[in-house]
């Protein structure tokens, strides 16, 4: 559906103003059709036709202006110009930004566009012709603005001031809107606000959550299914860029025999003092430290080839076995140690996961087998 149709009553005689609108009438119908047929589901297309419309009509809203100050227009009528022009932009700007809460957007917005572009061009823009065109013909502004400002007949007039009201009408119904929408924003917040020990706003809140849903509970690091996420994640990511993606899959050695002998109270403060431990060697952005399961961490290492991976590793080693946590049943060392199995890749787009995660779980069984508190790599 086409909102506009161009013809000869939409032309002002004023070139590069005439391209620019009918620049403009595409672009406000391609973005009518968008809204009301629901064909667009691609947001980022949406936004980026709005924006589009937008940056078109800064564009040809300073031209109108400069044409305008160049012709000598009297002043007033320039301020007008002016006044509707940033009044357009903050309007529109304000309802693309809350249609998500109109229950009929696409009709809302679709209407506000339709009554404006046609005010704009048959009314703000004909006068405007009109004017320069006088003045060019010898009268002064001020006479070029008494004859021209208004339409040639009542008929016309009457349509122009109808366009006019409804145009007004649909900025109110919006402004009423946004202040609602405000007004319940804030008790929302104030809400929050007094159920929230960290007295933070629902965007914080929301985010929060979102962090909490992905960290586990006792060590405070990435959790299983975040680490299933990140890993897939990287993996499809690692293969679009021809990147090597290396795993880490550590064990606490004989973690049972330590809980066991010094209790589970125990055991937990020895799983965080070791994640503390590999967190320190973790220093990347992109890289994640997780709990695997159990005992068991991971750690996820984008763009890392099998050397840099077996470095990291060792480090991880060396960092736990510095922190001397006593462990009187183990049968490797007197303190706690941690295997460490290593496997890196670099995909293809029909690379597996698992086959990751199996590579890296061997190399730890063969660590655990060869006698712990080691490193071996696939």
């Amino acid at each position: 559906m086409q909102t506009f149709v161009w013809d000869q009553n939409f032309v002002t005689g004023l070139t590069s103003v005439d391209e620019q609108h009918r620049r403009l009438v595409h672009l406000t119908n391609a973005l009518g059709e968008s809204l009301i047929s629901g064909c667009a589901t691609d947001s980022r297309a949406l936004e980026a036709l709005f924006g589009q419309l937008a940056e078109y009509a800064r564009n040809h809203f300073d031209d109108e202006e400069r044409l305008m100050r160049e012709a000598g227009i009297i002043p007033d009528h320039l301020a007008l110009h002016q006044t509707s022009h940033r009044g357009f932009i903050a309007q529109v700007s304000a309802m693309w930004g809350t249609r998500e809460s109109m229950s009929n957007p696409a009709e809302v917005l679709h209407g506000f566009l339709a009554s404006w572009l046609g005010f704009h061009i048959l009314g703000e823009d004909q006068s405007m012709a009109r004017q320069i065109a006088r003045i060019r013909a010898g009268e002064t502004p001020a006479e070029a603005y008494a004859i021209a400002a208004a339409p040639g007949d009542p008929a016309t007039a009457a349509l122009l001031r109808a366009m006019r009201n409804l145009y007004l009408v649909l900025s109110d119904q919006n402004r009423d809107l946004a202040e609602a929408t405000l007004q319940l924003s804030e008790k929302v917040a104030e809400r929050t606000l007094e159920l929230s020990e960290a007295n933070q706003a629902l965007s914080d809140a929301n985010r929060q959550l979102e962090l909490l849903s992905r960290t586990d509970g006792l060590l405070n690091i990435a959790n299983r299914r975040y680490f299933d996420e990140r890993l897939e994640e990287e993996l499809h990511r690692a293969a679009r860029e021809q990147e090597p993606l290396a795993l880490l899959l550590i064990d606490v050695d004989h973690f049972k025999k330590y809980n066991d002998t010094y209790g589970h109270q125990a055991g937990d403060r020895c799983l965080r003092e070791i994640a503390a431990a590999a967190h320190s060697v973790v220093s990347r952005p992109a890289d994640l430290l997780a709990r695997y399961g159990g005992e068991e961490l991971g750690i996820l290492l984008p763009n890392t080839e099998l050397n840099g991976a077996n470095v990291l590793a060792r480090n991880v080693c060396a960092k736990v076995a510095a922190l001397q946590i006593p462990h009187s049943t183990s049968t490797v060392t007197p303190y706690i140690t941690v295997s460490v199995g290593v496997a890196a890749m670099l995909p293809d787009r029909q690379a597996d996961s698992d086959r990751l995660v199996f590579a890296a779980d061997r190399a730890l069984y063969s660590a655990k087998k060869g006698g712990r508190n080691r490193v071996c790599s696939a």
